[in-house]
């Protein structure tokens, strides 16, 4: 298991490992995100937005041009980068760190050159060959997730021989093939891809087993479980109802040792992880 360490994202050490989850804020830039789709899309509310989710405890701000949402379509970079550069650049002067969310590297190296500092990205630096190469050349950290298929038709059929082993041995390969290529091993965080290709019973077994996949990567974990399907299955709710879910999740997590949660909601994920921490069950 991991020790405490710094996960380096070029001039941030975010600390890892700690009695409580690093919070990342999620920020769509997008007409189409399955939450939040359209509301954001102007370059002065999202960056408002950006920092009131600072204000109120996030640690990261998380910036997508493109819905990744099932049966989502995809997207030009030119657009995405359109959407996404005015926003990055803007948001970066409030000092703290911001991630691209994009598997294309033209995209990406726009946004680091605008002030990101960490790139996310769902493809595992494989749907856009020239990833690596931008991950390889500059001084960011980097969000190595794991999907089955594409967005548009990811949940139809997804199949594993075991969920967890599949998960996790993909992003093993995926660190060492990193580490191999010069990427120090502190710059790579890695993400088991919460329904992206994946059932409920899928998701389900990767959060019962989310610890292990640190254990064998010696690499932080984010979980990114805000508002999904998965709660909306499991309660009932519609989207814009599943905050008490995505709180339960994020509780289920710290008790795992998970180190960074992707959330809409930034306050209340904040609030729910400070009394976990005092609670004293956090067990990472």
């Amino acid at each position: 298991m991991l020790g405490m360490r710094d996960w380096k994202c070029g001039q941030f050490d975010l600390p890892v490992n700690g009695d409580m989850p690093l919070i990342m804020g999620v920020l769509n830039v997008t007409p189409d995100s399955f939450s939040d789709g359209g509301c954001f899309v102007d370059v002065d509310v999202a960056v408002a937005h950006a920092a009131d989710m600072i204000a109120h405890g996030a640690a990261i701000i998380d910036v997508g041009g493109e819905s990744t949402r099932p049966g989502a379509e995809p997207v030009l970079a030119a657009e995405e980068i359109w959407r996404v550069e005015p926003v990055i650049r803007e948001v970066s002067k409030l000092g703290f760190p911001v991630s691209i969310d994009t598997f294309k590297a033209e995209t990406a190296i726009r946004a680091i050159e605008a002030g990101a500092s960490i790139v996310n990205d769902i493809s595992g630096l494989e749907d856009d060959s020239g990833m690596i190469d931008v991950i390889c050349t500059h001084d960011v950290g980097v969000v190595v997730m794991h999907k089955q298929g594409v967005p548009a038709t990811m949940q139809e059929s997804p199949e594993y021989d075991d969920i967890v082993d599949d998960v996790i041995g993909y992003l093993q390969q995926r660190v060492e093939f990193l580490v191999e290529r010069g990427v120090s091993r502190d710059r790579i965080c890695v993400d088991p891809g919460i329904g992206f290709g994946k059932l409920l019973e899928h998701n389900l077994a990767l959060l019962r087993n989310i610890d292990l996949l640190r254990d064998r990567t010696g690499c932080p974990v984010l979980v990114g479980l805000s508002r999904k399907s998965m709660i909306g299955q499991i309660t009932g709710c519609k989207v814009d109802d599943r905050l008490a879910g995505s709180l339960a999740g994020l509780c289920f997590c710290m008790t795992k040792g998970v180190d960074i949660m992707r959330v809409h909601d930034v306050k209340e994920s904040v609030d729910a992880a400070k009394m976990i921490s005092q609670l004293s069950i956090f067990t990472g």
